[in-house]
């Protein structure tokens, strides 16, 4: 089975939850042989069994349901505080459906109508539901107007999918779309823009470098922390967070008390925090999430010796939309392998098709990923773990750090 999701942002670009896609590892994109209903059990047993919290944090999940298990009582697995129930627009509506809607209502669960295109005077599960979603491809955002300024005089929740600019937020934050779901945060919002955070780029970037060397030194780590007042005065902050009886004396002993493990994942917060001014969190956890899955999948792959560079690849993936800039500007003067340069800066290369398999995985596009290890012959069946274990990792990383 695979699993990923999808974040849904309010007017500020807080999470407010997640689209859980899912598919059966049996299944095509559209299911196949397999029924949705059984894909749909998949992933809510798989919920019920890790806990919700496990992937969505303390966010909504969004999930799709379809006629037949909206009849089943296997939504009950799932509290009705964390769910949100999509409702597709296959659904045929009868007399069933709609008692059993309203039950679900009564038990305090969410109703979302997906990719709605239906008449809303006439449809009748409009009147109970409580997000209205519209796919701005399907229902482009200047046919919306009349519906949409209904839908808020009856206190809907609407929300845009699909969004891919910053234009089109915009417009539908300003039309009164409540929430936002799409990959629109994650571009640059202005190309070419000055950037005056170059030399805190700079010992970011000789700090990963020196982390992701074979055998790092806490002599070099500490001389470049050393050289920087603020992040030496944040690492003696966390130091002493742990609570440790030891005396620290010196940045390096610092370091040392912290070890490698934990020092790489306090510079990675570090460095996003400090770059991604006025960016949503969700940058920052897409960033972590990509570094650690990369790791993962290139440990059990054909590039098991290079998951390092791979992890900081995937981590660097991002840059440009935290630095507002193209790609190679964000890279400019940055000591990294000519691999990662390519695979970031001309989307080419050998270690290229682990970002691209992460990337379509994030979008939901099975077939593509099932492509995509094949090529960096990965074991299929390991990647859907991985991206759990890459979630947790995230989700205890910016915890302990964030």
């Amino acid at each position: 089975m695979f699993i990923a999701r999808q974040p849904i942002f309010n007017k500020s670009l807080s999470i407010y939850g997640y689209e859980l896609l899912y598919r059966d590892s049996e299944s095509s994109t559209s299911f196949g042989s397999v029924s949705s209903s059984k894909a749909t059990a998949s992933v809510l047993g798989g919920l019920f069994e890790s806990g919700i919290e496990t992937i969505v944090d303390d966010a909504r999940a969004f999930i799709n349901f379809d006629h037949e298990f909206l009849l089943s009582d296997s939504i009950e697995l799932i509290d009705s505080k964390k769910l949100i129930i999509e409702i597709l627009e296959g659904v045929q509506v009868n007399e069933q459906i709609l008692e059993r809607l309203k039950e679900l209502k009564d038990k305090g669960y969410r109703l979302a109508l997906d990719d709605f295109e239906k008449d809303y005077n006439t449809y009748p599960i409009v009147p109970m539901a409580d997000i209205i979603k519209y796919d701005i491809i399907a229902t482009p955002l200047d046919t919306l107007e009349m519906e949409v300024n209904q839908a808020l005089s009856n206190n809907k929740i609407i929300l845009a999918e699909k969004i891919e600019t910053e234009v089109e937020y915009k417009k539908a934050k300003e039309m009164g779309f409540h929430l936002f779901q799409g990959y629109f945060f994650s571009r640059p919002s202005i190309i070419s823009k000055g950037n005056n955070r170059k030399s805190t780029k700079l010992h970011y970037f000789r700090l990963i470098s020196e982390l992701k060397k074979p055998e790092p030194s806490y002599e070099e780590l500490a001389a470049i922390i050393e050289s920087d007042v603020n992040l030496a005065y944040r690492l003696l902050r966390v130091t002493k967070n742990k609570q440790t009886d030891d005396v620290v004396e010196s940045i390096k002993r610092a370091l040392v008390l912290m070890g490698l493990a934990e020092i790489e994942r306090w510079i990675n917060i570090l460095m996003l925090q400090d770059l991604a001014v006025d960016k949503p969190m969700e940058l920052m956890r897409i960033s972590l999430v990509r570094s650690k899955l990369g790791e993962i999948i290139a440990k059990h792959s054909k590039f098991k010796n290079r998951s390092s560079e791979i992890s900081m690849m995937c981590l660097f993936s991002t840059l440009n939309a935290v630095l507002d800039q193209s790609m190679d500007q964000a890279l400019e003067g940055i000591v990294i392998s000519e691999s990662i340069k390519q695979a970031l800066i001309d989307k080419t290369g050998d270690i290229r098709p682990i970002l691209d398999l992460i990337i379509e995985y994030e979008k939901g596009n099975w077939e593509q990923v099932k492509a995509q290890a094949s090529v960096i012959e990965a074991d299929e069946d390991e990647i859907m773990k991985a991206y759990l274990q890459a979630v947790e990792f995230t989700k205890e990383t910016i915890g302990n750090f964030g």
